[in-house]
């Protein structure tokens, strides 16, 4: 089946076959949450990226195997509402923006900074701290070495434009950080998941940055 990033609550997961991982998008909650399982391919090992909701859902989801850790991409409350839960059953260790760990009420067991470095099994995601939406949004880079990267933007970046923010310096900061640290650094052809909604990639947003800019969100 081909990948096509589109999923419903109550559907089932969608999943995107890599050389040496597998991506499997399920949505969660009132507020159609993305939450992403991440199998490193040669060695079996998983992550969770944001235990959205339901946690019913991401524990059948995640099977026998278990996980390893889950990362929560920032403090919104929609973010973590199976957190809790997830953890309680799987012992999984928990990751966050250093900036936002305090906003969330289940406690960060490793606090990530901008540049850091999150293993799964032989998978290397690279974090990257987004300030804007929230003062510790990280995005996840996965640069696949047999092919283009894939980043995990939380609500940082969505398809028409950044997440939203409050005050105009906030809306500055995330644009500035995006065109920085996601548009700057890779190309085209990376393949984004956001938070919410279906997927996209840098090629299909970057010719709509200024007009973002000019708009102010």
């Amino acid at each position: 089946m081909t990948y096509s990033g589109s999923v419903k609550v109550g559907g089932p997961a969608d999943v995107h076959e890599l050389t040496d991982l597998m991506i499997s998008k399920v949505a969660v909650g009132p507020m159609d949450n993305n939450a992403y399982l991440l199998r490193c391919r040669a060695t079996g090992e998983q992550l969770l990226i944001d235990a959205a909701n339901d946690a019913g859902t991401l524990l059948t989801l995640i099977g026998d195997d278990g996980i390893t850790a889950v990362v929560t991409t920032h403090r919104h409350g929609d973010h973590w509402q199976a957190l809790a839960e997830v953890v309680a059953a799987t012992g999984a260790r928990t990751y966050a923006g250093a900036y936002d760990a305090e906003g969330i009420p289940v406690a960060t067991d490793v606090p990530v900074a901008d540049g850091d470095t999150i293993r799964v099994g032989r998978i290397e995601l690279t974090a990257r701290r987004l300030v804007g939406h929230t003062p510790g949004s990280i995005a996840l880079v996965f640069d696949d070495p047999h092919g283009h990267p894939h980043v995990f933007t939380g609500d940082c970046l969505f398809p028409g434009g950044p997440g939203r923010t409050t005050q105009p310096e906030e809306f500055n900061s995330l644009m500035d950080d995006l065109e920085a640290k996601v548009f700057g650094a890779l190309p085209d052809e990376t393949w984004v998941y956001p938070g919410h909604g279906n997927d996209t990639t840098l090629g299909k947003e970057r010719p709509h940055l200024a007009e973002w800019r000019a708009r102010g969100w």
